[in-house]
């Protein structure tokens, strides 16, 4: 999982795809970019036509009924998160960057005439101008100034975080302005633990599947510190969250499969009839680049030597080659829609019963325990924080059993959707067990010295956030994924 690069021989033939017209090939097209400098690795934009609609409170929808299909247009669906007089909705569809109400709710989101927007080199050239021209059009009171910061977890610093705090006072920006976080869970945590700290209103626009079903709903904010990770940080609510589920065009596959893991442990710790949902759909999420790189071969009659998957750019080259033919439509937007709403559902049921993780809210740390300490231990930015995780739940699914706290059929479901999603089921093989055990000691939900886990307990669905546990069990777990 570490390393996404491969080699492979391309030849091209004079034929032109099915369907497209005589004189486009959208391969031979998207390769004479190359030379131009018209791409770069990674994300690339790509366009589809608007909307989902309908608004949602938690546990309104039956979750096996959903359709599957494609995008409808009309109105987001909202999910509110429900804290009282610091409550604040959670925008969901398609289009919702061409919709500036939504942002330019001056009541409610925007206070004051200044705004700032933090985002990264990689999410810069595809949607600032995007999220600028929503907070600006038809209102030229309004003011946006913005900070680009690099893309990565290891860049999840102190650091990193003081170039938003230069660029504010540099712009001398006050307690009336507003904080626009434009980007993953990296971007979020860090601008709203800058708002935080500066006192002001702040909203989230995710741009990652983890963003988007996680970090950008619940306040939880903050930065990396060499010794752990989210180590440093505030509980601070953003003023509304908008998911424009477009971004995930341009999402490569690896950054969508991190975030399904947090997808999965849902399902997982208490939404039993979500995870087979996922179970029954889980190709329709992960449909990815690489099947659009198989129809290519069947269109294009080309010969290639693949050894894991395509390298980052050419999964950019493509994604956007079949997107403009029409060819192939490689991920189900609905599907991805429905999971990141249901998601959010969960996860706003759970914030809006405890904020502050006294409680409840730990539970939606399955798997982060051992997977913070992957990411700490092997290096912030090596693992995705998705990837760590899948490997954590199957160490905590793992020790869970080992406990005789559930039967070997979970074991085995949670074994088979990772790998269908494309997710590690083990830590790296550097990882060792005292490894964990450090970077576990300092573990946020350490209390008077004891290391408290969730685990899964009972029928599917259902977990417990615990010290009391036999330590042989976790000793025993540790031994089975480490070689040391």
């Amino acid at each position: 999982m570490a390393s996404i690069s491969n080699a492979f021989s391309l030849s091209l033939p004079s034929n032109r795809i099915a369907n497209s017209s005589s004189d486009f090939n959208p391969i031979t097209s998207a390769l004479s970019g190359l030379d131009s400098g018209e791409f770069s690795p990674g994300r690339v934009a790509v366009s589809k036509p608007s909307g989902i609609g309908g608004r949602i409170c938690a546990n309104a929808t039956p979750v096996m009924d959903q359709p599957v299909g494609e995008k409808s247009s009309g109105a987001p669906t909202i999910v509110e998160v429900d804290l009282g007089n610091r409550s604040y909705p959670i925008y969901i569809g398609s289009g919702l960057f061409d919709q500036p109400e939504l942002l330019q709710n001056f009541d409610r989101h925007v206070h004051g005439k200044k705004v700032i927007v933090v985002t990264n080199t990689t999410i810069a050239p595809l949607y600032l101008d995007k999220v600028v021209e929503a907070l600006t059009k038809g209102n030229t009171a309004v003011s946006v100034e913005y900070v680009i910061l690099p893309d990565g977890e290891k860049f999840k610093d102190m650091d990193t975080l003081m170039k938003v705090f230069d660029k504010a006072i540099e712009s001398r920006l006050d307690r009336r302005c507003t904080f626009v976080a434009l980007g993953g869970g990296v971007i979020g945590d860090m601008c709203g633990f800058a708002a935080a700290s500066f006192l002001v209103n702040f909203i989230q626009i995710p741009t990652t599947v983890m963003a988007q079903v996680d970090s950008s709903v619940g306040g939880k904010t903050g930065i990396n510190h060499p010794l752990g990770k989210n180590l440093i940080g505030a509980f601070y609510q953003p003023q509304c969250v908008l998911i424009d589920t477009d971004t995930l065009d341009t999402l490569p596959d690896r950054e969508l499969a991190s975030g399904l893991a947090e997808v999965i442990k849902y399902g997982l710790i208490r939404d039993a009839e979500f995870f087979q949902w996922q179970e029954k759909n889980m190709e329709k999420l992960i449909a990815s680049i690489v099947d659009a790189y198989a129809s290519l071969v069947y269109y294009n009659n080309i010969s290639y030597t693949s050894t894991v998957v395509l390298s980052s750019l050419l999964q950019g080259i493509f994604l956007q080659a079949y997107m403009q033919s029409g060819v192939v439509n490689c991920r189900n937007p609905n599907a991805l829609a429905y999971a990141i709403k249901r998601s959010c559902e969960n996860k706003a049921e759970v914030v809006s019963f405890d904020e502050k993780e006294s409680g409840l809210r730990a539970t939606l740390n399955l798997g982060h325990t051992f997977g913070h300490a992957i990411e700490t231990g092997f290096g912030y930015g090596q693992w995705l924080h998705g990837e760590a995780v899948a490997a954590g739940m199957v160490m905590a699914v793992d020790m869970s059993y080992r406990l005789g706290w559930i039967d070997s059929s979970i074991v085995k479901r949670v074994d088979d959707i990772l790998l269908r999603a494309k997710l590690p089921t083990a830590p790296p093989e550097t990882m060792t067990v005292e490894m964990f055990k450090s970077v576990m000691a300092v573990d946020k939900k350490v209390a008077d010295g004891l290391l408290r886990l969730i685990l899964l307990k009972g029928p599917l669905g259902n977990c417990v956030f615990t010290g009391e546990y036999d330590r042989k069990a976790l000793d025993d777990t540790l031994s089975a994924f480490c070689k040391s």
